[in-house]
């Protein structure tokens, strides 16, 4: 069983941001599986099965991610090999989109925490977000809305990468980077 992590902050006043892509991605992926909601107050988050998938939106705010995919982790016993995490990446341009197995947090909060509960060796699937010009700016800008120019292309990338995650049920994480990743989302 594979478990798929959208990782984002719950509430309407986060729902179009660039730290919320994560969600977006879990969203379209349940209405494509038609998922049934399996959610318990145990696990901390939105979840919902579809066949030998699992897909689940922590609904802790991104700081506190691992809790809720350790609980989900831990009662379904599923290994640190079988758990997917979707996040945004400040470190790749807009509508880029990279895989990766493990590795470091970058500085993402979500996951940090993931790594802290769980470990570090899950797959990884890297939602690029563009940055700030500086530093300072980036709280503000991964909890701001994606511009009138970026909305143009989401709806596309996000199908584009739900297409990639849908693949890692029969095909390796090398056979899924070959094949989607993106220097940029292009119509």
């Amino acid at each position: 069983m594979l478990l798929i992590v959208g990782l984002g902050n719950p509430g309407t006043q986060y729902e179009n941001t660039r730290h919320n892509i994560g969600f977006k991605v879990i969203d379209q992926l349940v209405l494509d599986f038609g998922a049934n909601s399996i959610s318990k107050s145990s696990f901390q988050g939105e979840l919902f099965k579809a066949p030998n998938l699992l897909l689940l939106k922590p609904t802790t705010y991104m700081n506190l991610s691992g809790n809720s995919v350790q609980a989900v982790k831990n009662f379904y016993k599923i290994d640190i090999d079988d758990i997917i995490v979707i996040h945004d990446d400040i470190d790749l341009p807009f509508s880029a989109l990279r895989f990766k197995k493990g590795g470091g947090h970058g500085g993402h909060n979500g996951l940090r925490s993931i790594d802290a509960m769980v470990g570090k060796e899950y797959s990884r699937v890297r939602m690029g977000v563009g940055k700030p010009e500086y530093k300072s700016q980036v709280v503000d800008y991964v909890l701001g809305n994606f511009s009138d120019e970026e909305q143009k292309v989401l709806k596309g990338w996000i199908n584009h990468t739900t297409q990639a995650v849908k693949e890692f049920r029969t095909k390796g994480l090398d056979e899924v980077k070959s094949r989607y990743s993106l220097k940029s989302y292009q119509e």
